[in-house]
């Protein structure tokens, strides 16, 4: 996926959409012809109180700050011309113009300086936030033991960089494990979450033989540190490097979606579990599902950010129909092709984060 510039990138100016630049052209136009008819015509009236909008449409889509304060100096030294000209007119007049002139100058430049200021802290807050989760969400191999993976994470906005989902592959003594979820919060309270599950995974994943262990352990983190009723909607597979099953443990989470010669099919849990921190609540052991997965078979995990999206008529997007008349793709063509058609589907814009990790197995 593609990132934005780093921490020492200075702060583009945005471009003016164009009816707005053409309202700018205007108004300096008017401004020229109110200046032309102050010079050419009756000398007891004066339009020099008007120079005033100089700064203010000079400060209109710029961050440099010596754009509004020279466009406010040539303003009022144009007011002296036009005093001269209009000898009828007060003199007070006159010095209200340049006084004029020179306040909005003034407040002019201090606000393209405020708001380019406000950019770069912006922009440095976004770029930790990215860092801290480019740490969290590592980078994955495209092979891992016998499989080929890809994953997209698309955020909801440009401006966004940081939300609650998060996945991890990893290669364990007991085969490829795999980890979907999304965090029920925002801000640093999810991200200290999510690391906390990837953390717990990580390690869990590597010493649990069970995979329903690797999911209690899960959910006792998140319930330790659940803040302001947080909790984790998660679903944990597990793919051994012999024989062609898998098994998975669903906590709260959407089903994952088993793609196979052209048909795709939901893997419901036998009984649903609930998220992770909320297994007190109901008691009782997580429940493992075992599914046949070949070769050249595909499992999709998600977040609800894929399936949730809507068109322009509020409908959600079908993921496991759009999937299902896709082509046989490799998964990483196969993510771009999901990512791709959801945007034309939304029109572009995403209401909520969106993850998706896409697996084959190859032999």
């Amino acid at each position: 996926m593609k990132r934005d510039p780093g921490p020492g990138a200075p702060p583009g100016t945005p471009p003016l959409p164009r009816a707005a630049r053409s309202l700018v052209v205007a108004a300096y136009a008017l401004l020229g012809v109110a200046v032309v008819t102050d010079l050419a015509t009756n000398p007891t009236l004066t339009f020099s109180p008007v120079l005033a909008t100089a700064p203010v449409l000079a400060s209109i889509g710029t961050r440099r700050a010596r754009v509004p304060l020279l466009a406010g100096l040539l303003a009022l030294a144009i007011v002296a011309p036009l005093a001269l000209a209009d000898p009828d007119v007060a003199l007070p007049v006159h010095l209200t113009a340049g006084a004029t002139v020179l306040a909005i100058t003034c407040v002019s430049t201090a606000n393209v300086i405020l708001v380019a200021t406000r950019e770069r802290e912006l922009l440095q807050s976004r770029s930790v936030a990215e860092a801290a989760q480019r740490t969290l969400l590592r980078p994955l191999s495209e092979r891992i033991n016998g499989f080929r993976v890809a994953v997209r994470y698309q955020a909801a906005a440009a401006e966004a960089r940081v939300g609650g989902d998060l996945y991890e592959v990893l290669a364990t003594p007991f085969g490829v494990r795999l980890l979907m979820g999304d965090v029920r919060g925002k801000g640093l309270s999810a991200i200290e979450t999510a690391s906390d599950v990837l953390g717990t995974f990580r390690e869990a994943a590597q010493v649990e033989s069970d995979l329903t262990a690797v999911a209690r352990r899960l959910d006792a983190t998140v319930a330790r540190r659940r803040v302001r009723e947080e909790f984790v909607t998660a679903v944990v597979v597990a793919m051994p490097g012999a024989g062609d099953a898998g098994e998975l443990v669903n906590c709260g989470h959407l089903p994952p979606l088993l793609r196979r010669r052209g048909e795709v099919t939901e893997l419901e849990s036998p009984v649903p579990d609930p998220p992770l921190a909320l297994r007190c609540l109901v008691g009782g052991p997580y429940h493992r599902r075992r599914f046949s997965f070949a070769p050249g078979d595909q499992l999709v995990l998600y977040t609800d950010g894929v399936t949730e999206a809507r068109d322009a008529s509020g409908r959600f997007y079908p993921l496991a129909e759009r999937l299902a008349g896709m082509p046989d793709l490799a998964p990483d063509p196969l993510a771009a092709r999901i990512v791709a058609d959801l945007r034309a589907y939304t029109g572009g814009g995403l209401a909520d984060d969106a993850a998706l990790l896409v697996v084959r197995r190859e032999r």
